[in-house]
């Protein structure tokens, strides 16, 4: 069975996210390849599809959303999952909310019924501090963030929080699910 794995990123936690679930799967005995979304003119081939995206102000990348929308009508036939990156820090933010529920981008509401998408998860990103604003958002959120109090920007979350166990885990639930799919 093949299987495509698609995601849009802007830093690069959410490629590694993709990598690191084709890896998963292909140990499994699937045939899988990672490819940014944008990158991708047709889904003919593919059997199955794990798509996600960096989530931004509660939206999921253009590239990801468009990939979804041009191949509807051959995704909603076949086996999807997807999946979103972005929260960082623990799984409570400073208002005692679930960072994943909160986290989920809006596009997921139209999405994954339309797609009959079998699971949506949210996964944990990563940010650093310094690293170079990419997109108009961060771009105007840059200059604020450097005129914060030392101790502002020391407290927020900086560093890797994706959880690689975790990741696996799902890639390998999606694995057995389409075991059981080429059983039928």
């Amino acid at each position: 069975m093949r299987v495509l794995v698609a995601y849009a990123t802007r830093h690069g936690a959410t490629q590694g996210i993709a990598e690191r679930m084709a890896e998963t799967l292909r140990a499994s005995g699937l045939d899988a390849d990672a490819r940014p979304a944008g990158s991708i003119a047709s889904v003919d081939g593919y059997d199955a599809f794990v798509i996600g995206s960096a989530a931004y102000m509660y939206r999921w990348l253009k590239d990801a959303s468009d990939l979804v929308r041009r191949h509807r009508q051959v995704l909603r036939d076949r086996p999807v999952w997807l999946f979103s990156s972005g929260p960082v820090g623990g799984p409570l933010d400073a208002k005692g909310r679930d960072q994943r529920a909160a986290a989920v981008p809006k596009d997921i509401v139209e999405l994954a019924p339309a797609l009959h998408a079998r699971d949506h998860h949210v996964f944990f990103g990563a940010y650093e501090v310094d690293r170079k604003p990419i997109g108009l958002a961060e771009r105007l959120a840059a200059p604020f963030m450097a005129h914060l109090p030392a101790a502002a920007r020391e407290s927020m979350p900086t560093g890797d929080f994706r959880d690689w166990p975790e990741i696996e885990g799902w890639a390998r639930g999606i694995a057995r699910d389409l075991d059981l799919v080429a059983v039928r």
